[in-house]
């Protein structure tokens, strides 16, 4: 029988860190139960482990006792990292601990996963570096200050890489865990779960759910004034030639700075613009594509298509289709009518 750890941690922890310990706990014992369903042995003999006690979350409202303590684990097969507050900036005491535990596992022929926010934990340890890691949209720009060694990939719900494995944000952990019990039971495990559980199967990315602000905490003036003036007037037409004669910075220079800077080049970070204005016209209004295309400076429909679907995982009507509840709402009228 193979061991499967969930780690409780005792300090910064978030209140998604207990959700992603039950929702671990109860997704791979149902997925245990129907193994045996099926003529087998359970797979896992399934144990929380922490340092302390006892764990504290959400202001003392509820206390976790793990089950053993990580010093009396010799081997394990599997850790799973749960969400820990997204303004980690350094692991702290009983983590250092955590971390030192699953990185010897991992030494050994272990696996690792982070859920969400749980990635500040696994790169801590340094085993993310030159990587792909994927996490929560919204905690990304402080991932990759603290982070510069690990390939963030926010666009991926799901990054599978030597053993370590890593999802985006929210409650998108239950699709890494369905990931998971497909690659260590079976297909036919994983479906019935997903239906037990009603959680959607073989999603592969977080994109549709990202909303772009910008990355503006790196302290270079002549990038962030130029994010600044694209913000602002996106919806001309603007070169990077133009941006970097304004701001009088050489354009290899000017794009260096400011990839080094954001993380995207100065064309994607402008695309990047577009599309968060179309996506919320789409969300509260009821223009028409052509329309929305027009208002954010694309005049080529194909084009608008192929950027939008890129960054969102979805076309400009699907997304809509998706996100306006007035279209449900027409739709429904017009079959009355």
């Amino acid at each position: 029988m193979k061991h499967l750890t969930i780690l409780v941690p005792d300090i910064q922890t978030a209140n998604s860190t207990i959700a992603c310990i039950v929702g671990a706990y109860q997704i791979f014992t149902g997925a245990n139960n129907y193994w045996e369903k099926k003529g087998h042995p359970p797979l896992f003999k399934i144990e929380t482990a922490g340092v302390a006690e006892e764990s504290s979350f959400i202001n003392g409202l509820l206390t976790m006792k793990p089950q053993v303590n990580i010093s009396t684990l010799k081997k394990t097969d599997l850790v799973l990292i749960p969400s820990l507050t997204p303004e980690f900036k350094r692991a702290m005491d009983g983590n250092i601990l955590l971390i030192n535990w699953f990185k010897e596992q991992y030494k050994n022929g272990a696996e690792i996963a982070s859920m969400c926010t749980g990635a500040f934990m696994l790169a801590s340890s340094g085993l993310l570096n030159e990587k792909n890691c994927s996490i929560h949209w919204d905690s990304a720009d402080d991932f990759r200050t603290l982070f510069p060694d690990v390939h963030l990939k926010t666009e991926k719900l799901i990054t599978d890489e030597n053993g370590i494995y890593t999802n985006g944000g929210g409650y998108s952990f239950l699709n890494l865990l369905l990931y998971l019990v497909e690659k260590y039971y079976d297909r036919e495990t994983a479906i019935y779960c997903s239906k037990i559980f009603q959680v959607d199967i073989d999603r592969q990315t977080q994109s549709a759910f990202t909303i772009f602000t910008g990355q503006k905490s790196h302290g270079d003036e002549v990038v962030i004034k130029a994010q600044q003036y694209m913000e602002d007037n996106f919806y001309k037409k603007i070169s990077v030639e133009d941006l970097s004669r304004k701001f009088a910075v050489g354009r290899r220079n000017f794009d260096r700075r400011f990839i080094k800077a954001t993380g995207n080049t100065p064309v994607e970070y402008l695309q990047r613009i577009k599309i968060e204005s179309a996506k919320k016209a789409f969300e509260t209004t009821r223009k028409t594509i052509n329309e929305v295309m027009y208002e954010v400076g694309y005049s080529d429909i194909k084009a608008f298509r192929e950027v939008f679907r890129k960054i969102t995982g979805l076309s400009p009507l699907d997304y809509k289709n998706r996100y306006n509840k007035d279209t449900d709402l027409y739709a429904y009228k017009s079959k009355v009518v």
